[in-house]
């Protein structure tokens, strides 16, 4: 039996279009000769579809568009996700299902184990599954899962059942796992050594088909894979585009094929590169915007986030607003000229000397003779944002927040200002993790001027101000907020790792009480373990750590 696995990019509560393109897959499918078809967890809705879920109506058009599929294509067998109602009076009133259709038959196989972790909060909606059936096809017994299903493997399983120890009491022949699995870095190697493990522990081949795609701040990088017997990667499917093959059941099912994965992994930066990439592409389509703007210094955050930009969107649809002030380097406005014209992207010049000194003209009598300090650094970035925002309502742009994760752990962005935005692009990427991407970005040619990457940052709002004047090398900085942030290392473990006390409890303490600043800035593109937003949940007013 040959079966096509189908990676496709959904979008959330379009049926229309997530059913065009599972029917045209299917009919490709089957013309390359495949007789059943896999596509993704949740993929009649779109993933996550969220708060959607509690809307009858929501059900009920995913009941109809699955119907819809089953009809157009019936005689291919297709596995597909979806949400379905729970009919039994108990529980929550949905499952998250795997579908079978063939025939005009649907029939429903329920998801198990349900993660309520990070960016995961499928008990919120979902009842879990208690019944465990395999699936007969073509003289072929399947057992399928759905994702969480076959995580829980290992020397510390999270939950007290394993969905596979059931099924295989069935002598299944195959595994099918389909995925709604979210990027980050780490998250491609993880997957497919979990996945191997499953392999090796059941002794089964295994086809596992994810989602490709951006929804807002969680990316999908696809990398859908079967796996032969002998637990090696047989067919593997492209990472961060669409993609559909035909892997043949008998020579996975007897390990026949190479003995070595086929899978190649990019290396971090790269896979962080092409995740954002279309995560901004991604989040302007399914939104139905082209333009982006952007506030373009001549740092190394902005001139990184705008070459991402004009891959996504093209370079004609990303305009740079230079905003100078009389603390603004000559150096610094030649630089982001320069990345401009590297790119062919447009660009104009809004001097904002004269807004700053009419705004410290009004204040001046509340202000009197109080010295030169933080508020006049904030007036120049909040009329920087107000210039912004102006251009985007005047003329339909995006504005593309440049702000790093460096800075926003510790509070370096001002609200309604720099931290404007309706999408963060760089929101969990670490200051180096920045100065990586621009040397990738370069690594063929000079995109971005070799002057931006080189000299100190700075915020260039006092003269001579550089960032090293208030925080630690970044190579320090980045190092403990990592070992906090991601790793979740409290104060003392940190000193024994061998950070300085004081530097341990200042940014620590600078990192809890902006709390509120981060529960408003924009969405950002989640490309590590552990990211500012929906994954991360911490309280505004606690004292803990503080």
């Amino acid at each position: 039996m040959k079966i096509a696995l189908a990676q496709l990019n959904y979008h959330i509560g379009n049926f229309d279009e997530n059913i065009r393109k599972m029917t045209e897959a299917a009919q490709r499918a089957s013309a390359m000769g495949a007789e059943l078809v896999v596509f993704a967890e949740l993929a009649v809705s779109g993933y996550p579809p969220r708060d959607f879920l509690e809307f009858d109506d929501f059900i009920q058009r995913c009941d109809s568009a699955a119907r819809q599929l089953a009809d157009a294509c019936p005689d291919m067998g297709i596995i597909v996700g979806s949400p379905v109602k729970n009919t039994s009076g108990h529980g929550k009133p949905l499952y998250n299902a795997a579908l079978f259709l063939y025939r005009h038959k649907i029939t429903a196989f329920h998801k198990t184990l349900l993660p309520n972790y990070d960016v995961f909060d499928e008990y919120r909606y979902f009842e879990p599954g208690n019944t465990f059936e395999i699936l007969h096809f073509k003289g072929v017994k399947i057992a399928l899962t759905i994702c969480e299903d076959l995580w829980n493997i290992g020397n510390d399983p999270l939950y007290n059942l394993n969905p596979m120890d059931e099924l295989m009491k069935e002598k299944p022949a195959l595994m099918v796992n389909i995925a709604a699995s979210p990027f980050n870095y780490n998250q491609p190697h993880d997957r497919r050594e979990v996945l191997r493990s499953n392999v090796l522990k059941y002794k089964l081949p295994l086809i596992y088909v994810n989602h490709v795609g951006a929804h807002t701040e969680l990316l999908f990088d696809g990398g859908s894979m079967a796996f032969n017997a002998d637990g090696f990667v047989q067919q593997s499917l492209a990472f961060f585009v669409e993609d559909l093959q035909l892997t043949d059941m008998a020579q996975l099912q007897h390990g026949q094929g190479s003995q070595a994965d086929i899978q190649h992994i990019p290396e971090k930066i790269a896979l962080i590169h092409d995740a954002l990439v279309m995560g901004i592409r991604n989040y302007f389509d399914k939104l139905g915007f082209t333009k982006a703007i952007l506030g373009l210094s001549g740092g190394i955050d902005s001139a990184v986030t705008m070459v991402l930009a004009a891959e996504a969107l093209g370079a004609q649809n990303v305009f740079g607003l230079l905003m100078p002030s009389q603390f603004s380097s000559d150096h610094s406005v030649a630089d982001a000229l320069a990345l401009a014209r590297n790119l062919g992207a447009p660009e104009a010049l809004v001097p904002i000397r004269d807004m700053f000194d009419a705004v410290e003209h009004s204040m001046k009598p509340l202000f009197q003779d109080l010295p030169f300090g933080l508020t006049e650094e904030n007036i120049q970035a909040r009329l920087r944002g107000l210039v912004l925002m102006a251009m985007t309502n005047k003329f339909g742009y995006i504005l593309l927040n440049t702000s790093n994760k460096s800075e926003a752990a510790v509070g370096y962005g001002t609200l309604y200002g720099d931290m404007n935005g309706g999408l963060s692009v760089l929101g969990d990427l670490y200051k180096t993790e920045v100065f990586a991407l621009a040397a990738y970005i370069n690594r063929e040619k000079e995109i971005i001027p070799l002057n931006t990457i080189t000299k100190p940052p700075s915020a260039e709002l006092r003269p001579g101000q550089k960032d090293s004047d208030s925080l630690p090398e970044y190579a320090i900085l980045d190092e403990l907020l990592f070992q906090y942030i991601e790793k979740r290392k409290g104060p003392a473990e940190l000193v024994a790792l061998g950070f300085d006390a004081g530097l341990v409890k200042r940014v620590l303490r600078l990192v809890n009480t902006n709390e509120y600043k981060r529960y408003q800035t924009p969405p950002i593109l989640r490309v590590s373990p552990k990211a500012f937003g929906m994954g991360r949940r911490m309280p505004i007013v606690a004292r803990y750590l503080s």
